[in-house]
């Protein structure tokens, strides 16, 4: 089950010169359902201003599955699928008309910006976390093949 849901359009600006979303913006909606999950868990812009600490993302897999234009209705979905004191293992689904249009797999650091390091997730969002946790995906985990 989804730990949040993000939704979108897609807009004229994301268009790229073959006619549909440009890879960027993929990752561009897939980082604003990553602040959706963040805040579902506590880690929102209040924490973030209280703490000085935030997720930075430092690995990313992304596939792209099908093409999406102008106007396109994206939803993505997003699971917690890994967890441990001081990262988030992330998957997000992006949807279009009930067509799976690409996905997302992360490994974020929980950082305190002033001391430049990872530091400890709170204990009330590792209780979320573990909460909140799914199986992964069977796409999750894997290499990029050539």
């Amino acid at each position: 089950m989804s730990l949040t849901t993000y939704d979108t359009a897609v807009k004229r600006e994301w268009i790229d010169y073959n006619g549909h979303m440009s890879e960027a913006f993929y990752v561009l909606v897939f980082g604003f359902a990553t602040d959706e999950a963040m805040a579902a868990i506590g880690l929102d812009e209040d924490y973030r201003a209280a703490t000085g600490c935030s997720l930075y993302t430092v690995e990313a897999h992304v596939r792209y599955l099908d093409e999406v234009g102008l106007g396109a209705e994206l939803r993505v979905s997003t699971e917690i699928i890994g967890g441990a004191a001081k990262k988030l293992h992330i998957a997000h689904t992006m949807s279009s008309g009930g067509t799976l249009v690409a996905t997302e797999e992360i490994l974020a650091l929980h950082v305190g910006q002033r001391e430049g390091r990872s530091e400890p997730l709170p204990d009330d969002v590792q209780q979320r976390v573990q909460a909140a946790l799914c199986d992964a995906p069977a796409w999750a985990g894997r290499r990029v093949l050539a």
